[in-house]
C-alpha cells in the first residue's frame, strides 16, 4: 500500500475547485429548475397549483404548452414569462403625504 502525500498546494487548488462547482450547481439552481421543459407534476410542484388550476391555464390559453404522446410539456420560459405578466405593484401609499 503507497501513500500518496498532499500538500498545502494540493489542498488550496482543491478548495478552489470545489468552490467553483458549488458556484456553478448553486448559480443553475437558483431556486429553478435546471430543465428547459418541466412535465405537469412539476409545474404543480413549482407553482404550488392543483392538476385543475393547472389544466384551466392550459384551457384559456394562460400556459402555453406542448403535447407529445400523452406527456403535457411545459416551457420554463413560459411559466416565468406568465409570472411577470401578471405582476402586480404594490401602490405607493405615502405619495400623498408630505415628508
Amino acid at each position: 500500500m503507497s501513500a500518496e502525500i498532499i500538500t498545502s498546494d494540493d489542498l488550496r487548488v482543491f478548495k478552489i475547485e470545489l468552490l467553483e462547482d458549488i458556484k456553478r450547481l448553486l448559480k443553475e439552481a437558483n431556486g429553478q429548475p435546471s430543465k428547459k421543459w418541466l412535465k405537469s407534476y412539476e409545474v404543480r410542484k413549482v407553482l404550488n397549483l392543483s392538476p385543475g388550476t393547472l389544466q384551466n391555464l392550459r384551457i384559456n390559453g394562460t400556459l402555453p404548452y406542448t403535447k407529445i404522446g400523452g406527456v403535457i410539456y411545459y416551457d420554463y420560459a413560459d411559466i416565468q414569462e406568465m409570472l411577470q405578466s401578471r405582476k402586480h405593484k404594490q401602490p405607493n401609499l405615502f405619495s400623498n403625504q408630505k415628508i
